[in-house]
C-alpha cells in the first residue's frame, strides 16, 4: 500500500482506539455473552455437569491461542489488514454454524474454528498499535483500548440473559456472528494498513524462524509474556466459574450479570486511571505495586475461603479489589513484553498472544474443572498464579522491583 492510499485511510486517534478495542472486544463477546447459556446448552445438549459445559469456553480459548503462532508471521509478510480480514470472516462463519450444531461435541469444534479466527484480532490489534506507539505512549493507549474493551464484560451477560429470555441459546450465536459483521465492515473500510512495505518480512522457513529466535532469546521480554500468561489464568479461572459461585453459591439468580458487569466495570475504571498515570509513574512502577496487592487481596481471600463462610459482599469486594490491580498490570506487562521487539511485533504479538491466551486457558480451565461449590479453589489459583507472576517479573528485572530495567530498550 502506497503511502498517498495510507494516508486516505488516516484514521483519528479515538477512532484508532475504538477500532482496536473493538477487535478485541470479540473476543470477551464470545466469552460473556455464552455465560449465562451455560446451563441451557448443558441441557439441550446432555452435558453431564456443569464443569463439562465450562468447555464451551475453554475450547474457544484453546482455538484462539494456538492459530495467533500462524497469524503473526503473516502478518508481518503480508501487512495487517488481509489476515485481519480473512480471521474475522473465519469468526463469523463459525459462529453462524454453531446455531445448527446438532451436539455438543460439534459445538466445541465450531468454537475452536471460531477461536482460530479471532485469533487475528488480537495478534493484529496489539501489533497494529506497536507498529504506531512505543513505550509509555503504548502502556497509555493499551490502556485506553482495554477500559473501551472492558465496556463488553460490562453488558455482554446482560445481553445473553436477555436473548435467553427473549429465545433460545442460539440466538446467542447469531448475535455474535451480526456484531462481528458490524466490526469487519468498519475494519474494512476505515482501518490503515500500518504496517509499511519497507518494514515486511518475507515469508520463509529461515527468515520465520528468526523472528520466532529473536523474540524466544529476549528473557526479559519473554518473562513478562509468560507472566501475562500467569495473571490471565487466574482471571479466566474465575470467569469460567462466576456463574457457578454467583448463581450456585451465592443464589444470585437473574441478578448474576449485574454483579458480573460490575466487577468488569471496576477493571474498566483501573484502565482509565492507568492510561492516565503510567506517563507520570511509569510502566514497572505500577505493574510491579498492583502485582503486589493483587496477590495480598488474594492470599487474604484464600485464607477467609479456608476459615469462613465469606458473605457475598466480602467476596465481592476481595475480587473487585484484585480486578482493579489486574487492570494496572494486564496492559503494562503485555507493553513490557512488546517494547524491545517493534521490529517483528507481528511475530512478538503472535508468541505472547499464544503463550497468554492458550496458556492462560489451560490455567484457568484447570482451575474450573477443580471447582468443587466453594471459593478455594478460584482464591487457590489467583495466589498461586499471582506468585507465579511475581517470580516471572524477577527473572525480567534481574531480581529488582521498581527498576529502569535496562533490557528494554526498543529495537526500532
Amino acid at each position: 500500500m502506497t503511502t498517498s492510499a495510507v494516508a486516505k485511510r488516516e484514521v483519528s486517534r479515538p477512532e484508532f482506539i475504538a477500532l482496536i478495542a473493538s477487535l478485541m472486544a470479540l473476543n470477551a463477546l464470545a466469552i460473556d455473552v455464552m455465560l449465562p447459556a451455560l446451563p441451557n446448552m448443558a441441557e439441550a445438549l446432555n452435558v453431564a455437569s456443569e464443569n463439562e459445559a465450562q468447555l464451551v469456553l475453554g475450547t474457544y480459548m484453546l482455538g484462539f491461542g494456538a492459530a495467533q503462532l500462524l497469524f503473526g508471521p503473516l502478518s508481518d509478510r503480508f501487512g495487517r489488514r488481509p489476515p485481519l480480514l480473512v480471521g474475522m470472516l473465519i469468526y463469523i462463519a463459525a459462529a453462524a454454524l454453531a446455531v445448527v450444531a446438532p451436539n455438543f461435541a460439534t459445538l466445541l469444534a465450531l468454537r475452536f474454528v471460531q477461536g482460530l479466527g479471532a485469533a487475528s484480532t488480537r495478534v493484529i490489534a496489539v501489533s497494529t498499535v506497536r507498529d504506531r506507539f512505543g513505550g509509555r505512549a503504548m502502556a497509555e493507549v493499551m490502556s485506553l483500548v482495554f477500559m473501551v474493551f472492558m465496556i463488553v464484560p460490562v453488558v455482554a451477560p446482560s445481553v445473553g440473559q436477555l436473548l435467553l429470555t427473549a429465545g433460545h441459546w442460539q440466538w446467542i450465536f447469531l448475535f455474535m456472528a451480526g456484531l462481528a459483521v458490524i466490526v469487519f465492515v468498519w475494519v474494512f473500510v476505515r482501518l490503515p494498513e500500518t504496517l509499511m512495505p519497507e518494514n515486511r518480512r518475507e515469508l520463509r522457513l529461515g527468515i520465520v524462524v528468526e523472528g520466532f529466535r529473536i523474540v524466544f532469546s529476549n528473557i526479559p521480554a519473554m518473562s513478562y509474556g509468560l507472566a501475562g500468561a500467569f495473571i490471565f489464568g487466574a482471571l479466566f479461572g474465575f470467569i469460567s466459574t462466576s456463574q457457578q459461585i454467583y448463581v450456585g453459591i451465592y443464589e444470585t439468580g437473574a441478578m448474576f450479570p449485574i454483579y458480573f458487569a460490575a466487577g468488569a466495570g471496576i477493571m474498566s475504571v483501573s484502565s482509565y486511571t492507568n492510561s492516565i498515570m503510567v506517563r507520570k509513574i511509569g510502566m514497572r512502577r505500577l505493574a510491579h505495586g498492583a502485582l503486589l496487592c493483587f496477590i495480598t487481596f488474594s492470599l487474604l481471600w484464600l485464607v477467609l475461603a479456608i476459615t469462613i463462610d465469606v458473605p457475598l459482599w466480602l467476596f465481592f469486594t476481595l475480587v473487585s479489589a484484585a480486578m482493579f490491580m489486574f487492570g494496572w498490570t494486564a496492559p503494562n506487562m503485555n507493553a513490557l513484553a512488546m517494547e524491545p521487539l517493534g521490529n517483528v511485533a507481528g511475530t512478538a504479538s503472535s508468541v505472547f498472544g499464544f503463550i497468554q491466551t492458550a496458556g492462560g486457558a489451560l490455567l484457568g480451565t484447570y482451575i474450573g474443572q477443580n471447582f468443587d461449590g466453594t471459593l478455594v479453589p478460584v482464591a487457590t489459583g489467583y495466589f498461586v498464579l499471582g506468585l507465579s507472576t511475581l517470580v516471572l517479573v524477577l527473572i525480567a528485572e534481574k531480581g529488582r522491583l521498581f527498576g529502569v530495567g535496562e533490557a528494554y530498550k526498543t529495537t526500532t
